[in-house]
This record gives C-alpha cells, structure tokens and sequence, in this order.
C-alpha cells in the first residue's frame, strides 16, 4: 500500500473513528473530558520558543523517557516540551511526573484531517517518536511541514515486525520519513533497516537509564508499620491471569509462611473491580487501595489498584514479579525493582525487555518461572532465605546501575537538531560507547 492510498482510504472513515472512540470513552478507555483532543484539537497555546513534541504510546514508553525529557529541558533552558500519548493510564501517570515547560496532549488519531489540525497548531520544531507506534498519517502529515523525525529507543515485536512487511510500500515510506532511528539493539536495528529505515543505530535501552521511580517517603513508613515483620512479595504491573497465577502463589505458601501478605498491583487500575471480585471468589480477604481501606493483621492480599505507585511498593516488598511476562505481554521494565533492592522474578516473555532480561540473567540477578508452581517455589525460597534475597537484590542493583550512559549517547545523537533550535548552556558529554 502506498501512502497516497492510506490517506484516500482513512479520509471518510471520520464517522466510524468518532463511534469507536466514544465507545471507548464508555468503557472507561478515553478520558472524559479531554476527548477532543483525540480529534487534534488543543487545550491549550503553543507556548512560545522552540517545542520539541515527544510522541509516547503508553505508560512504559512515557516512562521510558520522562529522563531524556528532564536532561533537555535542564540543558537547553529555552527549550518546551510537548508529550503526546495514547491511554488514559499514561496520561495520569505523566501529570504528576512531568518537569516544568513540558506538557501532555492525547495522540490525535491517525485521519488526516485531525492529524493537520494537531500539527498545524502545534507546529513542533523536532519530533521524537518513541518505540514503535507509529501512526502513517501523522508521520507523513510531519514530513509535508518539514518537521525532523527521529525514532528514539526504538524497537519492533515479531508481531509488528511480521505485521508491517505485508505492507512494504507503506512502512518503507513511514520509516524514510525518519532522519535517524535509534534502536534498541542490533537485532531491532536490522528490523528497522530491513523495512526501509535509512539511517538506524544501535545504541541501547532508554529504560537501563530511567531514574528511579518515586514514592512517598511518609506513606512508605505507614506502609512499613501496617506489615510489620510480615513475610510479603509483590506482584507487579499484572495483566489478565497473572492474578489469579498470585492468587494461587498465596494459597499454596499461606501455611508455610504464616502471616504471608501478598501485593498485586495491576497495570490497569481500572481493572480493580473485576479483580477484587475474582480474589474474593477465592476465599481471599483482601483491602483494595483504591476505596482506601487499610492493610490490618487479616488481610491475605492488598490489591495496588492505584496509578503511579510502583516506587512505594517495589521499595517495601523486596520479592518482586514482573507482570505481563507470564501473560506473554512482553513483559515490563525489570530493572525498576532491581534498583529499588528487589530480588527480581519474570516469566518466559521478556521481549519488551529481552536485553535487560538478559544481563540480570548472565549476572545471576533474576530468576525466570514458567507457572505458578514455578513462582510458588522461588517466592518461597526468597522469604525463607534473607541471604539469597540479598544477593539477588545487590547483584540486580550492579545491573540497574550499568545503563546510565545511554542518555548521553541518545543527547549526542540529538544534538544536530536540537543546537539548530536551542543550543545548549554547556557542552555536550563526550561520546561513550554502551554495550546494547
């Protein structure tokens, strides 16, 4: 497919996308009352200056760069940004999280006309998309006005990558469009070049370089007073079935460590309800965050269905499951509970993350399970053993605190494109190679 085809065939289709997003906004999937920025129209002026408009998919990407976002604005003070997403999960996650001089706006969606409008009012300077969601009429609708595109942290599942060679003709015109792609690793490098990327790097994982997530030091300390010397561990950024997989986890280790408390935090708050419903039909007590009730001696699992608090409960468990791994998602970022002193467990799918999977694995830092029997035994083994806790958790920080460089490689890359529009107060850091 051609892209003059894609655009003539997404031009009527305005009905059918307005019926589909308000569905979704009735489903709790669209924000209420900022649905029409889904149609490209703004809530607010373009701030004056140079904008550089940052396009995230969701909440890991939004967190991928939230530290390439600080580094540019602390080094070019007259620099704005722009950060546009998807989901209404990210979107909260980024108003408590983004710095001074950047702003969020949701992703219009990919019509032509509702593209033109977003661009038109505001007509970013530098476009940095990151990943992989890459939507044809945005990126050709930015190419017609001349904005640079760089894909940053950029990385292509086998689906996607399977998925975009049926369309050769319009992947290859989306991805010339991009001045410069910087992947993740090699192997995405040769996915992008092999799809029609002109120029592509490899340069390393954006999240090996994140800061730590943050917390709230004082409910930490009320957190702590509420467990006690509970034995606990924590299941985290869960999807479909992976609470139930914790359910079970609990069930067979309650007898064997009384008074066990486990934590579930879902990837989806939204999905609260429904999983509060199921722990219940387990015969579990449980104390949702979300309506505020409070972890006593009774509880068998508290259920996180909050956003944006990972950091809190990564730095109380010690034990902590990566979601989305066993539900073959891709899983998440390991290496937040590894800088946060966990010992760290995932399932089989980490190719969200597979170089990240790979050094913790290589440093003896995480252990993957294949089930819940398999989980149940490494749980097990983690709180009845504060020695191997300890070491899984130093040798998973050693790994965390190896990408740091990765965002001085990303800024050097940058820097043609951005001096052009803000030049920096001081010079950049001298190049330094990463291992990808």
């Amino acid at each position: 497919m051609q892209p003059a085809l894609y655009r003539a065939l997404t031009r009527p289709l305005t009905p059918l996308a307005l019926l589909y997003l308000a569905r979704r906004r009735q489903r709790g999937k669209e924000h209420p009352t900022r649905f029409r920025e889904r149609r490209g129209c703004a809530d607010g002026a373009r701030p004056d200056g140079p904008l550089v408009w940052v396009h995230a998919a969701s909440v890991g990407e939004a967190t991928a760069v939230l530290g390439l976002i600080e580094r540019l604005l602390d080094g070019r003070p007259g620099l704005e940004i722009l950060i546009t997403t998807g989901t209404v999960t990210s979107a909260r996650l980024l108003e408590s999280r983004l710095p001074t001089r950047a702003r969020h706006q949701f992703v219009p969606a990919d019509l032509p006309s509702w593209t033109a409008r977003f661009l038109d009012h505001w007509r970013p300077d530098l476009a940095l998309w990151v990943e992989s969601e890459l939507w044809p009429n945005l990126v050709f609708a930015a190419q017609a006005r001349g904005i640079p595109m760089v894909l940053v942290n950029g990385r292509l599942s086998a689906r996607s990558y399977r998925q975009w060679r049926l369309w050769p003709g319009l992947i290859t015109s989306v991805l010339s469009a991009f001045d410069l792609c910087l992947a993740q690793d090699e192997h995405q490098a040769d996915r992008f070049r092999s799809l029609g990327a002109r120029s592509v790097k490899a340069i390393g994982d954006l999240k090996a370089a994140a800061p730590p997530l943050p917390f709230d030091s004082a409910e930490l300390l009320r957190l702590r007073g509420s467990v006690a010397s509970r034995p606990l561990w924590l299941a985290a950024s869960t999807h479909a079935g992976e609470e139930e997989v914790a359910a079970r986890v609990h069930c067979d280790l309650a007898a064997k460590h009384p008074g066990l408390l486990t934590i579930i935090v879902p990837r989806h708050p939204a999905r609260g309800e429904a999983i509060g419903a199921m722990l219940a039909g387990h015969g579990l007590r449980i104390a949702r965050r979300a309506r505020g009730e409070a972890v006593t001696c009774d509880t068998q699992i508290y259920l996180a269905d909050t956003m944006g608090e990972l950091g809190l409960f990564y730095r109380l468990a010690g034990i902590a499951f990566v979601g989305g791994s066993l539900a073959t998602k891709g899983g998440h970022n390991p290496l937040e509970p590894a800088r946060l002193g966990c010992a760290v467990l995932h399932g089989p799918d980490m190719s969200n993350c597979a170089a990240m999977a790979d050094a913790l694995a290589a440093a003896r830092a995480a252990e993957t399970v294949n089930g819940a029997a398999a989980l149940g035994q490494a749980v097990s083994a983690l709180l009845a053993d504060h020695g191997l806790r300890a070491r899984r958790a130093a040798a998973a920080a050693d790994v965390a605190a190896g990408g740091g460089n990765i965002l001085d490689i990303v800024l050097e890359r940058l820097a043609p494109w951005l001096d052009r529009i803000a030049p920096a107060t001081e010079p950049a850091p001298p190049l330094r190679w990463v291992r990808a």
